[in-house]
């Protein structure tokens, strides 16, 4: 694929580029979340039934970002992030902090983020890197014990779908790192690109079923993959 004529790229990044750091994967092969069905800890009736678990879950998974580092991939990104001159998202649906520690910048979390709350009294949300389970006051309203994760769970809306489907429709080249191609709306992010003119662009470990929309799929590891296309982009865009 020729990339010397692109100016605006649009990157979508799911839990294969992070599971190279450590990070478990959104389900397993039993269809459990880290012991949990998805059911009792990623959606909002999950949550209303047992808000223990719910705060539980997510404070462990918060407190195990200290325990890994972003990656290859990451690191190529923040590269291209700080050296490619026209327009650049990375559209992201981790919840971790790993393309911030990377260094990327020009960055939206589609489903929200570990180290952030959001208050159901007053609506503000608030960095937040300690636990929730021991209901803490907002930072902002004061209301203790209305704080819950930062994260879009199944039934929610993901967010900022406006920036992003504005970013794909001015888009020249689409690439989609590490995804499973079954989530939507994520998944159809592909189509819109392609349908609005874009070339398209899939890396991943193994062929997936959304993979047939791709004008190319590279496989293999992101952390070998990413870095070697970010080196080809920025030389041929000196």
């Amino acid at each position: 694929m020729d990339f010397s004529d692109i100016r605006n790229i649009v990157i979508l990044t799911g839990a294969g580029i992070s599971a190279e750091s450590g990070v478990a994967t959104f389900r397993g092969p039993d269809g459990l979340w880290e012991g949990h069905r998805v059911e009792d800890v990623a959606t909002p009736e999950g949550f209303a039934r047992d808000p223990a678990l719910v705060q539980r879950f997510y404070d462990a998974r918060r407190a195990r970002l200290h325990e890994v580092e972003p990656n290859a991939a990451h690191a190529a990104l923040a590269r291209l992030d700080k050296e490619w001159k026209g327009g650049l998202l990375i559209v992201t649906q981790n919840v971790d902090d790993l393309h911030e520690r990377a260094g990327a910048s020009r960055l939206l979390h589609m489903h929200g983020e570990l180290k952030s709350a959001w208050c159901r009294a007053c609506d503000a949300r608030s960095p937040w890197q300690g636990e929730l389970a021991n209901g803490p006051d907002c930072p902002t309203c004061g209301v203790a014990g209305k704080l819950r994760p930062d994260i879009v769970w199944f039934g929610e809306m993901p967010y900022e779908m406006e920036r992003i489907d504005r970013a794909l429709m001015e888009a020249d080249l689409f690439v989609s790192i590490g995804t499973s191609g079954a989530v939507y709306p994520a998944a159809g992010y592909v189509q819109t690109a392609r349908y609005c003119g874009a070339r398209t662009l899939e890396m991943n470990l193994d062929p997936r079923q959304g993979s047939i929309f791709f004008h190319e799929t590279r496989i293999g590891k992101a952390g070998e993959l990413v870095p070697a296309w970010v080196e080809e982009v920025l030389a041929a865009n000196p």
